[in-house]
């Protein structure tokens, strides 16, 4: 989810040149710049040091196809909202999100039909059924926490009440970011509702500094020592973690019960009207070859997309360890994405953000 303002950084400066490129062609595909395609995508598969997924990827693609890849990045549903604003003058080609926004990109018209290859190798679970979107990373949602300050993880949601957490947890911001959302998806599983969920992140309040609109900003606090306890996902964290040695993931569970986890993809759709749609269906084409694939875990720190991927680079011998004993449950996507608002509503009511 992912997961956001945009950075001030070079995605920004990106941005900036971007929107000012696609004003003056009117989100056409002119010559001077028919050999690129803009991806709109949620935060987590870009290394801070420029050693992540995206940043490999993006690289070789542009060295195959001579495409240059203009990168745009933001919280999961900021950029589908972004997109949303443009959409009578188009200007992202592929759009990369997590679930529900993903979901709720398709249902906004956001989103053309386009099967990549090798998404034949992609779970049925893992992409649309008419071929709208597709995953093209594999991640699962979790938390993490101080490993210097908790040597143990706290093994229950309840063990964030206790005081020692006051002003040291902090989740990102449901309805904005895909791994804030994510918490809200999870504690309705866990606590078996939305009501019970919400009465649970009301008392989790007086411990909770307040929202945050980036789930990546959250691990270097953590890993500082200034918060004890926050959200994010397996994939940034795990990449996140090399350079930031007191950051450990955990899976909170009911007191009672096992800890849990659901899958939460980057999920990829080819964009409507894209200004660069046949060079969208070659970086979609790209991200899902065996090559790519094969580089999820060994330099993302994540999960392949397709199944017939079986990676056994140290990367991915370590997250199957951390997976172990975490029971993964399926979301019902449609009725989240259906009433995604209703709920990010009872949780603005519940915590009086």
């Amino acid at each position: 989810m992912r997961k956001k303002h945009l950075k001030p950084t070079a995605a920004g400066a990106i941005a900036l040149a971007l929107t000012a490129s696609l004003s003056a062609c009117g989100g056409s595909s002119a010559a001077s710049d028919e050999k690129t395609v803009t991806v709109y995508s949620a935060d987590g598969l870009k290394g801070e040091n420029g050693d992540g997924w995206y940043d490999k990827v993006f690289k070789d693609f542009e060295k195959k196809t001579g495409i240059k890849v203009e990168y745009v990045e933001g919280g999961s549903g900021e950029m589908v909202q972004r997109a949303v604003r443009e959409k009578t003058n188009t200007q992202a080609d592929v759009l990369i999100t997590l679930p529900p926004f993903i979901q709720q990109a398709d249902s906004k018209g956001l989103l053309q039909a386009y099967e990549p290859a090798g998404s034949d190798q992609v779970e049925s679970a893992d992409k649309a059924a008419d071929a709208k979107w597709t995953s093209v990373v594999n991640n699962y949602f979790g938390f993490i926490r101080n490993t210097k300050e908790l040597k143990t993880p706290p093994a229950t949601w309840e063990d964030l009440l206790d005081g020692k957490y006051k002003e040291k947890v902090q989740y990102s911001t449901p309805g904005v970011a895909g791994d804030g959302t994510a918490v809200l998806i999870k504690a309705m599983h866990d606590f078996g509702g939305k009501e019970q969920a919400m009465a649970y992140l009301k008392k989790l309040q007086a411990n909770n500094v307040g929202p945050s609109a980036s789930t990546g900003k959250l691990a270097p606090k953590v890993d500082k020592g200034e918060l004890l306890a926050a959200n994010g996902d397996v994939q940034m964290n795990y990449a996140q973690s090399k350079d930031m040695p007191n950051l450990g993931i955990w899976f909170p569970a009911k007191a009672g019960s096992k800890p849990t986890t659901f899958a939460l993809p980057y999920a990829a759709g080819l964009v409507s009207k894209a200004p660069h749609s046949a060079n969208g269906k070659k970086l979609l084409d790209f991200m899902l070859a065996e090559r790519a694939q094969k580089d999820v875990s060994a330099v993302g720190g994540g999960f392949s997309a397709r199944k017939d991927i079986e990676a056994a680079d140290a990367n991915a011998v370590a997250l199957t360890k951390l997976m172990a004993g975490v029971e993964v449950f399926e979301p019902d996507w449609s009725d989240i994405a259906a009433n995604l608002d209703s709920y990010v509503d009872a949780w603005k009511s519940a915590t009086g953000s």
